[in-house]
């Protein structure tokens, strides 16, 4: 071969060189690919190795010809600001990835047409190109339109909140009721006992009203006083467009909050319904010169990112998205695979990470 000319590339290698190598059947390949639980551990080790020996890459496409399979999941993604991005729903897409991943799928993130909210039609589409095997839906709200409508398609389908009464229940969510409660004990341990809730007061988000009517119950049950104001807090993202404007922190619930806090008998402790309603908590305390963790404990819900930037770092609840993405993924394999689907959602619990906020 004459110097510096281009070696030549290699073959792809094949499924029967891989089962030469791994000492197997070429079934056996396929059963390693596509039902590893069919193979004894040993020899899937086996298979494994021969096959990143080998570089062996599935012929997906081959595969999907015979089998309709596509092996791609579709993720109706909620609209964002991609220069404010949501980092709740970014740390989810995360953990669904790999749950996908683990899983020998792919992720299809796809959105409703520019200028519309209406996901149907995307979804319609996408449906009709026999592009994915299953769909995954966030931010389910109560009569949400995309889950009768994911429904009566037949394509299999999951959903990262909770549906309603008779539509199928096939869904992951945590326990936003428990988790405030847990909050108010938490405080309640701390020695507080007067607290207070900041977050939106209407029913729109489900899971906004199951944290409120879970902090309220629990303090009434230790015997506390709490204060449950309909603050107009940057409390949620809703599915479409309804994310808080920058510089949300400074709008009315900031003044709400900071009437609460005045007097000799305002709350000493607060439990926020988001980290981004935290802020605002943080502000109002500021305001009427008292100090975070020291005059007032605040608490939020998510973790995300900011909180351990903020001075004192907040405590907050903590999702388990990779449980949560991990749960989504079974349930779509389960319905791809035609078996039973259990009649019930699963529910999650979160964590509390305690900082020094509540300190």
């Amino acid at each position: 071969m004459p110097q510096g000319a281009p070696r030549p590339r290699r073959a792809a290698a094949t499924i029967e060189e891989v089962a030469r190598a791994a000492g197997v059947s070429r079934q056996t390949v396929s059963n390693a690919l596509n039902a590893p639980q069919r193979v004894r551990p040993e020899t899937l080790a086996r298979v494994r190795a021969a096959i990143e020996r080998l570089g062996y890459r599935p012929d997906q496409s081959a595969r999907s010809l015979r089998t309709g399979a596509r092996r791609t999941l579709g993720y109706l993604a909620p609209v964002d600001d991609p220069y404010d991005p949501n980092p709740l729903m970014a740390g989810f897409l995360e953990a669904l990835v790999d749950a996908a991943a683990t899983a020998g799928y792919r992720l299809l993130l796809f959105r409703p047409a520019p200028g519309t909210t209406d996901a149907r039609p995307a979804i319609d589409e996408l449906i009709a190109a026999r592009q994915v095997d299953g769909l995954v839906l966030a931010d389910v709200l109560r009569g949400d339109p995309r889950v009768g409508h994911v429904a009566r398609t037949g394509v299999p389908f999951a959903t990262f909140g909770r549906t309603g009464p008779g539509e199928p229940q096939h869904w992951v969510d945590i326990d936003n009721g428990a988790a405030t409660a847990g909050v108010v004990r938490h405080l309640a341990d701390r020695g507080h006992r007067r607290v207070a809730f900041a977050g939106p007061a209407g029913e729109e988000l489900p899971w906004m009203a199951a944290r409120r009517a879970g902090f309220a119950a629990e303090a009434a049950r230790l015997g506390l006083a709490a204060a449950l104001p309909g603050a107009a807090l940057p409390g949620d993202v809703l599915p479409a467009a309804g994310r808080s404007p920058a510089g949300a922190a400074s709008g009315p619930g900031v003044a709400q909050l900071r009437a609460l806090l005045q007097g000799a008998d305002r709350p000493t402790a607060v439990a926020a319904g988001s980290d981004l309603a935290a802020l605002a908590v943080y502000e109002a305390v500021r305001a009427e010169g008292l100090v975070v963790g020291r005059d007032v404990a605040v608490v939020g819900f998510h973790d995300t990112p900011l909180c351990r930037h903020l001075h004192p770092a907040l405590s907050s609840v903590r999702l388990p998205l990779r449980a949560i993405a991990a749960g989504l993924v079974g349930l779509l394999l389960a319905q791809i695979r035609g078996e039973t689907v259990r009649g019930e959602g699963l529910v999650l619990q979160t964590e509390l990470v305690v900082r020094a906020s509540s300190g």
